[in-house]
Order: structure tokens, then C-alpha cells, then sequence
């Protein structure tokens, strides 16, 4: 049986946590969950943690109507996952499943999302990984719709595991029952996110940050347009790589006076 590590960036307390470690069960899984004790949103792939003695502060949890190995971790997601992937867990888990994050992680501002920085942690370390996103709005009003996004785990888990070991994907779904959505679809990343960051106001010499939907209609094609169309999408992210072009090599050679390649 394989096993998977579900972990998110809400917290071990979140509904979209419990959801999708049922999901995993129900597909066939081993799972084992850890999960940051407090909510780490925005924690991207971050690797720091609340130490005692040096060591990182754990604790056994038992989650509701789950009967499966949890445990709250006072340290960020990717902590969490290098941690899981690298000696906590004997055997480690074949797979990393990050969420499902109360909100979209989409376009190129997912590089700050603690949901998606727990899948890419799993990338670098060879091991697959999917991050689950709904997309909740930021001041949402009625009930969230976890099981949408839940049910389209199963699907997506048999695209992964035909993948290659470091494959990681991210799977948005729209906040809607399951019948209203539409067709899985895969996606480019939009340029920006569903939400950004703004400087709201400057006193004294200090900033205070603020959260704003974006307003812009989104690029067509886009994780951004498909989804707010009623699609959930699937992206196959890459981490963090070299570019392959010429400018430093260039750089370098005009530098020193000779060709560097």
C-alpha cells in the first residue's frame, strides 16, 4: 500500500485538511497526517519551526472521524514535508498531498503559498506530490464545498503515480457542489494570483498589509480564467531550476575576454 503524507498550510484544525485525508483513504492510501499547529499561510517552501533543546515541537493529535496517525507540528509546511521525507516516517511516504487550501493557489503567485511550497519541498526531495486549492473568496459568505474538490482526488492520483517520481501538480477546484462544475481542465499560469498583497498604509515609519481580490480579467487559457469559468484546473508545476540561457555565459565571456562555453 502507498503511503501519503497530508499536511496544508491552514492548520491541523482545518476541514480542508480532514477532507482531503479521507479522500486519500477512501483512495486506496496509507495516510499519515502532519500539519503546522497554527495556521502558516504565505509560509511558501519555508523550513522554520518553534525548537525546544533544538528540537522541533510535535504533537500527537487525533483528528474526528479519522482514524488515521496525525500529528501538529509547530513549524511551517515545508518543514514539515523535508522532515517526513528525510527520517521521521519509517518507510517515508511515496507521495506528498498538500491542502486543500481554504483559497485558489493561481498564476505565478503561488510561489508564496505554504500549500504549494509543501508540494515543491516534496519535488526536490524525488518524491511526488499534489497540492489541492479551493477557490474560496476572500470574504465568503455560506458553506465551502470541500467535497468538490475531494472527489476529484482519485482521478488525479492516477495521473501522478503514471508520472515520474518528482512530478508535482496542482489541482484547483471551484467553491461549488459537484454538479455544478465543469470539466477538468488543464491550465497555464495566469501572471498574477486570485489575491495580492498591498501596502494599505504608511504610519510612523510602518507599513500595514492588505489582502485585494484581483479586479483584472484574467488571460484566456489561464488556471485564473478557467476557473473562475467553473473548471478545475491541473498545472504541472516545476521548483526552483537554472535557466538555460545565454546571458550570464555571455556575461562571462565578454567579462574575461574569451568564450566560456
Amino acid at each position: 500500500m502507498r503511503r501519503a503524507l497530508v499536511t496544508n498550510d491552514d492548520g491541523i484544525d482545518s476541514p480542508g485538511l480532514h477532507a482531503l485525508a479521507d479522500a486519500a483513504r477512501a483512495a486506496g492510501l496509507e495516510v499519515i497526517v502532519a500539519a503546522p499547529a497554527e495556521q502558516s499561510s504565505g509560509a511558501s517552501a519555508a523550513l522554520s519551526a518553534i525548537r525546544r533543546d533544538g528540537r522541533t515541537v510535535v504533537e500527537r493529535r487525533e483528528l474526528p472521524d479519522l482514524d488515521v496517525e496525525a500529528w501538529a507540528v509547530h513549524a511551517q509546511p515545508g518543514h514539515i514535508v523535508a522532515a517526513a521525507l528525510n527520517g521521521w516516517f519509517d518507510p517515508a511516504p511515496d507521495l506528498v498531498l498538500s491542502g486543500i487550501n481554504h483559497g485558489a493557489n493561481v498564476g505565478r503567485a503561488v510561489l508564496h503559498s505554504g500549500t504549494v511550497g509543501a508540494a515543491l519541498t516534496a519535488k526536490i526531495n524525488g518524491t511526488r506530490a499534489v497540492a489541492v486549492s479551493l477557490d474560496v473568496a476572500l470574504y465568503p459568505t455560506g458553506e465551502r464545498h470541500w467535497a468538490a474538490a475531494a472527489g476529484l482526488l482519485a482521478p488525479v492520483l492516477e495521473l501522478v503515480f503514471d508520472a515520474p517520481e518528482d512530478t508535482v501538480l496542482s489541482l484547483n477546484v471551484p467553491d461549488r457542489p459537484g454538479e455544478e462544475i465543469g470539466p477538468l481542465r488543464y491550465a497555464r499560469l495566469a501572471r498574477g494570483g486570485a489575491v495580492q498583497t498591498r501596502v494599505d498604509e504608511i504610519r510612523d515609519g510602518d507599513l500595514r498589509l492588505a489582502e485585494v481580490e484581483m479586479s483584472d480579467e484574467p488571460e484566456e487559457g489561464t488556471d485564473s480564467a478557467l476557473l473562475a469559468a467553473g473548471h478545475p484546473t491541473l498545472t504541472a508545476l516545476r521548483s526552483v531550476d537554472a535557466d538555460d540561457g545565454d546571458l550570464v555565459l555571455d556575461w562571462l565571456g565578454t567579462a574575461a575576454g574569451v568564450d566560456s562555453r
